[in-house]
């Protein structure tokens, strides 16, 4: 799993740097459209103000199809210095998620299944059957199963020991890397926030630079400042639902560990001699 974080994590920057390339060639193109719209003559002006409502259409549809450049614009106006970190912290936090996602769904178990397969061979005698019914069942709840039946003959007193201790390592496991993932649902607000702290600075020194309050440059010192913010919070709330669920899945499997471990030394208790 920590190398399908590493990849992950490796698409994400390569695709962020992709993004900057593009937004690099969007500005040249935009500067040299400008140049070319300063030497049209009076009579293209004219032909293109008489086919305006012809164009109409044609340009909701371009403001439709451009919502990724929006994102793009929105990003330079709130300064790459500040909105680069809180992209970070989506690129790895989705990273850290995806693969709680797969590792999670990996170690769910048919438990009910399980267990009738480990009945049916502890019934018999046949406790290496049963070993090697849980060796080929992925999940935690099959490899605590394991360590039980490889101590049967140490006493049902250390096999239930050791599926008590066998089963807090596996709840660990479940929730590595947890704490990562909050920590970059509290670090995306506050990297918007401190943006929007020094973008609010950076507007007041230019009002003293000017001498005097301007409706513009407050305007824009704000609107420059808020869009950190925005960003990260947009961050932490996508964060925020994954953790939610993650957590959610791991209250399932530790149930299904707990019910299952119960059924499994019920079943033991009862055909074991």
């Amino acid at each position: 799993m920590k190398k399908v974080f590493a990849l992950l994590s490796i698409a994400g920057l390569l695709t962020f740097a992709n993004i900057n390339v593009v937004m690099a060639q969007d500005a040249n193109t935009a500067a040299n459209t400008e140049q070319v719209a300063t030497d049209q003559d009076t009579q293209e002006a004219a032909a293109v103000e008489a086919t305006e409502e012809a164009v109409e259409a044609p340009a909701e549809e371009v403001t439709e199809l451009s919502f990724h450049q929006m994102l793009k614009e929105k990003y330079i106006e709130g300064g790459a210095g500040w909105m680069t970190p809180v992209l970070i912290c989506l690129i790895f936090g989705m990273a850290l998620v995806i693969e709680r996602i797969l590792y999670l769904n990996m170690a769910t178990t048919n438990v009910k299944k399980l267990l009738g397969g480990i009945e049916d061979n502890v019934k018999s005698g046949n406790y290496e059957g049963a070993k090697e019914l849980c060796r080929n069942t992925r999940g935690p709840v099959a490899s605590i199963f394991y360590q039980g039946l490889d101590r049967i003959d140490q006493g049902l007193e250390n096999v239930e020991k050791s599926i008590t201790s066998y089963g807090g390592v596996q709840m660990a496991r479940l929730e590595n890397n947890m704490t990562w993932i909050s920590l970059f649902i509290a670090l995306a607000p506050s990297f918007g926030f401190l943006g929007t702290v020094v973008g609010m600075v950076e507007a007041f020194d230019a009002i003293e630079e000017q001498g005097n309050i301007s409706p513009i440059i407050v305007a824009h010192g704000m609107k420059m400042a808020l869009l950190t913010t925005i960003f990260g919070l947009i961050v932490a709330i996508i964060l925020q639902i994954f953790y939610n669920y993650l957590l959610t899945k791991i209250e399932s499997l530790v149930d299904q560990m707990e019910d299952g471990s119960i059924s499994f030394m019920d079943i033991l208790v009862k055909y074991h001699k």
